[in-house]
């Protein structure tokens, strides 16, 4: 367990929410109802009064740091010996463009595909004009 928190790793530390701030409060309601049992549907649903925009980053947030957590745990499975390709079966290759580096959809073994698209959306996170910590100063044509 030590090798998935190692900061070396493709494991990164969850992007978290401060404390007294709305976002933190939408993003305890959002984990309240996920871990509640209760329907998705109503679990996702915009709670009256709150932004849309705010409401939806808080899950996007949610969603990467779950999925970053799950890949973590199954990393060290998946080298490029082992997974020289991304894909999702046999029907399914995954290639990685970006217009910097790789300007043609490149294939690549799945640990490299996956670094690449987890820093990928760690920067789009990351990124003030799409998600800004100031609640209620989304961009509407970016969500």
């Amino acid at each position: 367990l030590k090798q998935v928190f190692n900061k070396d790793k493709t494991f990164r530390p969850k992007r978290k929410f401060e404390p007294g701030t709305q976002r933190f409060e939408l993003h305890k309601r959002a984990q309240a109802s996920l871990n509640s049992g209760v329907d998705l549907k109503a679990a996702v649903q915009l709670p009256s009064g709150e932004d849309q925009n705010d409401w939806v980053a808080v899950h996007v947030v949610d969603f990467f740091n779950r999925i970053n957590l799950i890949y973590g745990t199954i990393c060290e499975f998946c080298t490029e010996r082992s997974c020289p390709v991304m894909s999702g079966g046999p029907k399914y290759e995954y290639r990685w463009q970006d217009d910097l580096k790789y300007k043609k959809p490149t294939a690549l073994p799945a640990p490299q595909y996956m670094n690449l698209l987890m820093d990928w959306i760690e920067m789009q996170i990351n990124n003030e004009d799409i998600f800004p910590t100031r609640v209620g100063k989304c961009k509407e044509e970016v969500l």
